[in-house]
């Protein structure tokens, strides 16, 4: 049988639902490309709470997150979040997910819906050894994204601390009409944003959990905030670059294969699993890489496409692929033989038999002085 999360009653009421990770989830609301724009333009709220969180705290928690994760942990600050992966003994990518330093001995982890047992298990069978206690919460905390370049102004207006003054990749508790929330400045869209931890609410408190979430919805209700799905959110991960695990990511794929050299630390003084793996692989160099594909023709690329050269080599494969309701145009991510990742590369994608033609491109797909989180940033350097 499918889960559900507190706001199922919901979303089966405003939504066109879908099943995803075992979960029954909103696909969308009023349609993709409206709610893709909302958080474009203005401010969109996602319903996240399929995704796994859990908290790891004890007298060894630095060092336990220090063996499991390839980023140096014992750096992070009070309240600093880091983006980092689960390695395998061989490099592979086994998740991505999220850290946030919520005291000195004890941290929220989140990852991907999909792998909420393998990570907590994960964390478990490699917990032998050290004082730490590993807590799933991921069924008593709701959470919400609010993204969108409208999004610190509409919760600005019913939390109790300036979160503009938040910055990005940190948190801060907060309270909004009485409830405890955390709130952490990332987001898996491209914008900027927030998501919204409802703290101790199981999932028969549904009644709490939509109160929030209607909150939210008024509050942001002077910028056109819409209540957004999964498509829209595939739609604008993909725009910004970002990875999808088992499509872009997965057990096969290294950090440096996918352009996740940033989350490996290989000086940081001591040994964490897939360490060795790692060291090989960039002694050896790479053979493929991740790269952005901007379609040139028309067509909508799609996972599993053929990525050919101009003289008709194949070269490499896709992993993701969209209209962009932004650009008005297909684009895909995916990996190719690394002499062909430079951008400006002309490719081909095979779709259903024809060559259409694209290029290689830099992510995020669109203008960062237009669109995206650093946008107000680059516009006051100009």
């Amino acid at each position: 049988m499918s889960r559900r999360t507190h706001l199922y009653e919901y979303h089966v009421k405003h939504a066109r639902m879908t099943e995803f990770a075992g979960f029954e989830m909103p696909l969308w609301y009023e349609g993709i490309t409206q709610e893709h724009l909302a958080v474009r333009n203005s401010v969109g709220i996602f319903d996240v709470t399929h995704m796994g969180r859990s908290i790891v705290k004890g007298r060894d928690a630095v060092d336990f997150l220090n063996y499991i994760l390839p980023r140096d942990i014992p750096a992070t600050q009070l309240f600093q979040g880091r983006y980092t992966v689960f390695l395998n003994e061989h490099g592979g990518i086994k998740d991505d997910l999220t850290l946030f330093r919520l005291s000195e001995d004890e941290f929220l982890l989140v990852y991907n819906a999909a792998n909420r047992e393998k990570d907590y298990n994960w964390m478990i069978q490699n917990s032998k050894g050290f004082n730490v206690e590993i807590i799933d919460i991921s069924d008593r905390t709701p959470m919400y994204a609010v993204q969108g370049p409208k999004a610190v102004n509409a919760l600005n207006k019913i939390t109790d601390v300036d979160i503009s003054k938040v910055r990005r990749y940190w948190a801060t508790w907060a309270e909004i009409d009485r409830m405890k929330v955390l709130l952490t400045r990332t987001g898996y869209t491209g914008e900027d944003g927030f998501e919204v931890y409802l703290w101790d609410t199981p999932l028969d408190r549904a009644d709490k959990a939509l109160k929030l979430w209607n909150m939210i919805l008024e509050a942001g209700s002077e910028y056109g905030i819409k209540p957004c799905g999964l498509g829209a959110r595939d739609t604008l991960r993909l725009e910004a670059g970002m990875c999808l695990y088992d499509h872009d990511i997965n057990e096969e794929i290294n950090p440096f294969e996918a352009r996740l050299d940033f989350t490996v630390n290989l000086n940081k003084g001591v040994d964490f699993i897939g360490r060795k793996a790692l060291e090989r692989i960039k002694e050896e160099g790479i053979k493929r890489i991740r790269v952005g594909v901007k379609l040139i023709e028309r067509g909508i690329p799609r996972a599993g496409y053929k990525i050919y050269s101009k003289l008709r080599e194949e070269i490499g494969f896709l992993t993701s692929g969209t209209y962009s309701p932004l650009l008005r145009c297909g684009i895909g991510m995916g990996y190719v033989k690394t002499e062909y990742s430079n951008v400006g590369e002309e490719v081909y994608i095979d779709i259903r038999g024809k060559l259409v033609k694209g290029v290689i491109c830099n992510m995020p797909f669109y203008d960062i002085t237009k669109y995206g989180w650093k946008r107000k940033t680059l516009k006051s350097t100009d």
